[in-house]
C-alpha cells in the first residue's frame, strides 16, 4: 500500500505551487548558530505533534543550509518514517547504541529526500530498551555519552523525538539535550499533565543535566474556528511568555498525508499551510537561538 501511495501523484496545480515555494526558500539561508544546538522535543501526553514538529522542523531548518540531526527515540519510528529511512528490524539503530554501545557514526544516514538533514533510526527493538535499560551503568545518561562521542560539532541542530511517555528513553533525551522544546495542542486538557513534565525537568537539572533549560514551546493542531483554540493559546503564553514562539501550526491535511507518502510535508507540499507554518516557525528557532 506505501509503494502505492509513493507513486501518488499531487495535482499539476499544487505541484507548481510546491516548487515554487521551495525554491523561493531555498535562495535564502538563516543564521546558523555558534555551535550545535542540541534540542529534544517532548511531551508525555500523546498527538501533540512531537514526531510532526521533529521532522517538520528540521527538514525546514536544513532547507535553509544548516547541518541538521533528527535522533528517532519513538519505538514507533515514525520520524524514521517521515524522513523516509529505512528503520526494520535488521537496520542499525538507536538501539544498538543505546543498549549495545554502538557508536552513534555507525548508525547515523542521510534522509534521501532533503540535502543537510540526517537521521539516527528508530526500530522495534527500541520497545524493550525501557526494560534493558534498567539493568545498564549510568543508564540515564547513555544517550549524551553517545553525543558527546559524536563529531556533532559538524551539525548546526540535533533534534531529539521522544515518545510519549516519561520513561527512561525519555530521561536519556533530557539528559542529552540543552534545550527542551515542547510542543502543546491548542485544544482542551493542553496544560493537563504538563505540570509533571516540568517537574521532570527540575529533577533532571538538579541531578543529571543542569545546562537543560525550556527553550521553545510550540503550538500546534491550532483551528482558528474556535474560540477555544485561541482561548488556549492565551492561557499558554500566559503561563510560559517569552519561550513561545510567536507562530502557531495549524490543522492541516497535507502534514497528516505527508508521512504515508516517506516525506515531510516541507516537501510533499512546501506551499500548503502546514508547511509554510513549521518554514516560519522554524526561522524563529533559527533567527532567536543564534548567540550561544
Amino acid at each position: 500500500m506505501r509503494e502505492a501511495l509513493k507513486d501518488a501523484k499531487v495535482s499539476h496545480e499544487t505541484a507548481v505551487t510546491a516548487l515554487k515555494a521551495m525554491s523561493g526558500r531555498r535562495e535564502r539561508e538563516w543564521p546558523r548558530p555558534d555551535r550545535c544546538r542540541v534540542i529534544t522535543i517532548a511531551n508525555q501526553k500523546g498527538g501533540v505533534g512531537k514526531t510532526t514538529s521533529s521532522v517538520n522542523l528540521a527538514a525546514s531548518l536544513a532547507m535553509h543550509g544548516a547541518q541538521v540531526l533528527v535522533v528517532d527515540l519513538d519505538p514507533q519510528g515514525n520520524a524514521s518514517t517521515a524522513l523516509g529511512v529505512e528503520h526494520h528490524a535488521e537496520v542499525p539503530s538507536i538501539y544498538d547504541v543505546l543498549i549495545e554501545d554502538m557508536a552513534l557514526a555507525d548508525i547515523v544516514v542521510p534522509a534521501p529526500e532533503i540535502p543537510n538533514l540526517y537521521c539516527a533510526p528508530a526500530t522495534l527493538n527500541l520497545a524493550g530498551a525501557e526494560i534493558e535499560l534498567v539493568s545498564k551503568v549510568a543508564r540515564e545518561s547513555r544517550l549524551r555519552r553517545a553525543l558527546d562521542a559524536y563529531e556533532t560539532e559538524k551539525f548546526d541542530y540535533v533534534l531529539i523525538d521522544c515518545p510519549p511517555s516519561l520513561g527512561l528513553l525519555t530521561v536519556n533525551a533530557l539528559v542529552g539535550g540543552d534545550e527542551l522544546l515542547i510542543p502543546i495542542q491548542c485544544e482542551y486538557y493542553a496544560l493537563e499533565g504538563l505540570g509533571q513534565l516540568i517537574r521532570t525537568v527540575d529533577l533532571v537539572k538538579a541531578h543529571l543535566n543542569p545546562k537543560l533549560k525550556v527553550s521553545t514551546i510550540l503550538l500546534t493542531m491550532y483551528d482558528a474556528r474556535t474560540r477555544l483554540a485561541a482561548q488556549v493559546a492565551e492561557d499558554v503564553r500566559t503561563h510560559f511568555g517569552d519561550v513561545v514562539l510567536n507562530t502557531v501550526i495549524p490543522r492541516s491535511v497535507r502534514v497528516s498525508e505527508a508521512p504515508s507518502y516517506g516525506q515531510s510535508v516541507m516537501t510533499y507540499d512546501p506551499g500548503s499551510s502546514g508547511a509554510l507554518a513549521y518554514s516560519e516557525a522554524a526561522s524563529e528557532m533559527a533567527h532567536g537561538g543564534t548567540v550561544q
